[in-house]
C-alpha cells in the first residue's frame, strides 16, 4: 500500500482581479494538458469548456474555488481565494503614517 503524502504547496501566484486569477488557472491547464493522462486531460478541458464560467462567477461573488485534476496518483489543485482587504502601499522611500506606530499586535495565545 503507498504512503499517503500531505498536500504540499509548490507555487504561489498573486492576482488583481477574479479575471486574471481564472485566465491564470486556465493558461496552466493548457500548459500541462498534453502531459496528462487521458482522463486527467479531459477533467482539464471539461473545467476549460464548462467550468471557467461558473468559477470566475463565484470569484466576482468573493467566493473561494478549486480546481483540480487527477493524474496518475497525482492530484494538483489550484485553490483561488479573493483576498478581501487592500494592499499594502509600496513603502520603499516613503515615510510610514503616524497610525502605523500605533498598531499592536496582539498574541494568539
Amino acid at each position: 500500500m503507498a504512503e499517503q503524502q500531505r498536500p504540499a504547496l509548490l507555487a504561489s501566484f498573486d492576482a488583481y482581479s477574479a479575471p486574471q486569477a481564472e485566465r491564470w488557472v486556465s493558461v496552466a491547464l493548457r500548459t500541462i494538458s498534453p502531459a496528462l493522462d487521458s482522463d486527467a486531460s479531459d477533467e482539464a478541458w471539461e473545467w476549460l469548456y464548462e467550468g471557467r464560467i461558473e468559477t470566475r462567477r463565484a470569484l466576482l461573488r468573493a467566493e473561494p474555488c478549486t480546481v483540480s485534476v487527477t493524474h496518475a496518483d497525482t492530484r494538483i489543485t489550484w485553490t483561488i481565494r479573493p483576498a478581501l482587504f487592500l494592499p499594502l502601499a509600496h513603502r520603499q522611500g516613503v515615510e510610514l503614517p503616524a497610525c502605523a506606530n500605533e498598531f499592536k499586535p496582539r498574541s494568539t495565545e
